[in-house]
């Protein structure tokens, strides 16, 4: 099992050369087919304007968002051109808020998507719906890359956030590739439960799991000493100098992550290294 078919979307000309880097480094690594898609973005709510208006101001910004995806395109060809990988782009425009549809009909297609961090600084309102459409419409797995920091597509230490959940353990499913290859894989549970079948062995049976696919996994329980699990998570992925973190993506509904926040959102704003995230 391998990474054959990775795929990455680009909506602003400022993140495509350290998105490109990270993809075209794995794309390397794995022997693997890039696809991109380069997407200019209409970010304006058609339904507001004053009468008459709509349509003048719809061709404008329909017209602004095909000349930033040629521009995007135009970037990435550049780069792409002479470096001997096995790649495709395709250019498109689409509104805000139907983006899922775009990015999921074909990252359903990809064995994994590669996307930049989608909270921070300069960070565009268009690259959260993306990420969602990748993880829930696409149901495929992504790695989420930090700002900054070097291209690690075969990580040596990785480390499991594991809270018994179905979407973490699709996470570890879809990382196998990457668990197989690693020197230390360190599977972390924080506040294990007191009760129910696994509270003598926080842990046993994905470590059981992962030693019959040849993953020798260590088991780190945790206590929840910071407020959030998140805050724990990176505090130890820095203790044991980790280079990726694998998770589940979305225990919780979106919309309650949304508005009260999360571990994914947390992890998702301040990570400062590739997390590997499925749901």
């Amino acid at each position: 099992m391998t990474y054959n078919c990775l795929f990455t979307v680009l909506t602003d000309e400022e993140l495509v050369e350290d998105t490109l880097t990270h993809a075209m480094t794995a794309a390397q690594a794995y022997d693997a087919h890039l696809d991109v898609l380069c997407l200019g973005v209409d970010r304006t709510q058609t339904g507001y304007y004053y009468a008459g208006a709509s349509a003048i101001v719809l061709q404008e910004t329909i017209t602004r968002a095909n000349e930033e995806a040629e521009g995007i395109e135009a970037k990435a060809g550049a780069i792409l051109k002479n470096s001997g990988l096995r790649w495709g782009s395709e250019t498109g425009v689409a509104q805000l808020a139907d983006l899922g549809r775009h990015v999921a009909a074909r990252a359903r297609f990809s064995d994994l998507v590669i996307l930049p961090k989608p909270y921070g600084e300069n960070r565009g309102a268009e690259l959260e719906p993306i990420t969602e459409a990748a993880l829930f419409e696409g149901h495929t797995p992504a790695v989420i890359l930090p700002e900054g920091g070097n291209p690690a597509p075969n990580p040596q230490r990785v480390m499991v956030g594991w809270n018994e959940s179905i979407e973490a353990l699709s996470a570890v499913r879809a990382a196998l590739p990457l668990l197989k290859q690693a020197d230390a894989v360190h599977v972390v549970v924080i506040d294990p439960p007191t009760h129910g079948p696994n509270r003598s062995d926080p842990g046993g049976m994905l470590s059981q799991y992962l030693a019959r696919h040849g993953v020798s996994a260590e088991i780190d329980v945790l206590s929840k000493t910071l407020p959030r699990v998140s805050d724990v998570l990176m505090r130890h992925a820095t203790d044991m100098d980790a280079e990726m973190l694998v998770m589940g993506a979305y225990g919780h509904s979106r919309f309650r992550e949304a508005i009260f926040g999360g571990a994914t959102r947390n992890m998702l704003e301040q990570a400062t290294l590739p997390v590997l995230m499925a749901h």
